[in-house]
């Protein structure tokens, strides 16, 4: 007769699932070394390529695209408009698309706004903006969301070169979009006032044209004002910047770029509107949040530069210990009375500067 050792262990159970059943350290050893192994990964990536830490931004910023276009879309007012969709201005794909509105009720053209979404660079779309675009062509304008190339798929001066071809585009096709080509306001929100501001500059300054090597596709006097809300204008000041949101645009600007030396080579030098733009520069309205870092380093040293130059400016700042404080990009979130505020003088603006 054979003797059998008795055994607590569940029937079937083998010997090395008894083992790894006994040690569950050796489970936890396994998925930390799994875990410090990815993190060392994504450093040794992030170094090489802002791909990753581009793409990271990119959906956050999307989220917060998506969320705040919906927030705008219950203030679009009930007014009949015309609306053209994806109209291509050059052939970029969807990357040179621009999305047209104006009032039904229009026979004929209409002082025309030009906006520039923002997105860091590396994000966002014109959907972004239509809502804001439908609100302001209810108001008696004919209203255009561009879209440009974001980086790192494309790279600085690409974004330039494709605004200045819808300009002209814009331009030379202004019949048939209802726009009036001698009243054109370049307007734009984040890095879309930068792009706004870079504009502007190239239109009005033939010294940064040249530098740029850049021609303007159209006339310094059609550009009649500019809308800027909460944009970057000196890229030393951004360069500086620490921390988490130091970061995110350093690594948002190394993927627009294309370069790590952004912040010392011309990229960051064309970019720094504030130390181009001239006498000649629109009429403009810029404003900025309190609760805003880019308020106090880039949109008010912006209206004073302006100011100093003798520029016409228009200027929606508030106090230091204003209630709610006022995030980045506030203006599109209306359901908070302050951003009613502000549009309420973006309208009033664009009023007093145009005729219709």
């Amino acid at each position: 007769m054979t003797a059998h050792a008795h055994t607590d262990e569940p029937d079937g159970q083998n010997t090395d699932e008894r083992k790894a059943a006994r040690r569950p350290w050796h489970r936890t050893k396994v998925t930390v070394g799994v875990l410090a192994a990815l993190v060392v990964a994504v450093v040794v990536v992030g170094s090489i390529t802002p791909w990753p830490s581009a793409m990271l931004i990119r959906s956050v910023f999307t989220k917060g695209g998506d969320e705040t276009a919906a927030e705008m879309d219950k203030h679009v007012p009930d007014t009949e408009l015309t609306e053209t969709l994806d109209v291509s201005y050059a052939d970029g794909g969807a990357d040179t698309t621009m999305d047209v509105f104006r009032p039904a009720s229009a026979s004929g053209p209409l002082p025309t706004i030009v906006w520039i979404h923002g997105g860091a660079w590396v994000s966002g779309s014109k959907e972004n903006v239509d809502p804001y675009m439908r609100i302001l062509a209810a108001e008696g304008y004919t209203t255009i969301a561009v879209n440009y190339t974001i980086g790192p798929e494309g790279v600085y001066p690409l974004a330039v070169h494709q605004l200045n071809d819808a300009l002209g585009y814009i331009d030379e096709h202004a019949e048939e979009l209802g726009v009036d080509p001698a009243q054109i306001v370049l307007a734009g929100d984040s890095a879309g006032a930068q792009l706004a501001s870079q504009m502007a500059t190239l239109v009005t300054s033939e010294d940064y044209a040249e530098i740029l090597d850049i021609t303007p596709k159209i006339e310094s006097d059609q550009v009649v004002a500019t809308v800027l809300n909460c944009g970057v204008y000196d890229l030393a000041a951004l360069a500086a910047l620490d921390g988490i949101i130091g970061w995110g645009l350093k690594t948002s600007m190394w993927a627009y770029s294309g370069t790590r030396t952004w912040a010392e080579d011309s990229t960051g030098a064309t970019m720094s509107t504030v130390d181009w733009v001239t006498a000649d520069f629109p009429t403009t309205y810029i404003s900025g949040g309190n609760g805003d870092g880019l308020t106090w380093l880039q949109s008010i040293p912006m209206a004073q530069r302006l100011d100093e130059l003798g520029v016409d400016v228009t200027t929606l700042f508030w106090p230091a210990p204003h209630k709610p404080a006022l995030p980045h990009e506030y203006q599109f979130h209306l359901d908070m009375p302050d951003a009613q505020t502000a549009l309420q003088k973006t309208i009033d603006f664009l009023d007093a500067h145009t005729t219709r």
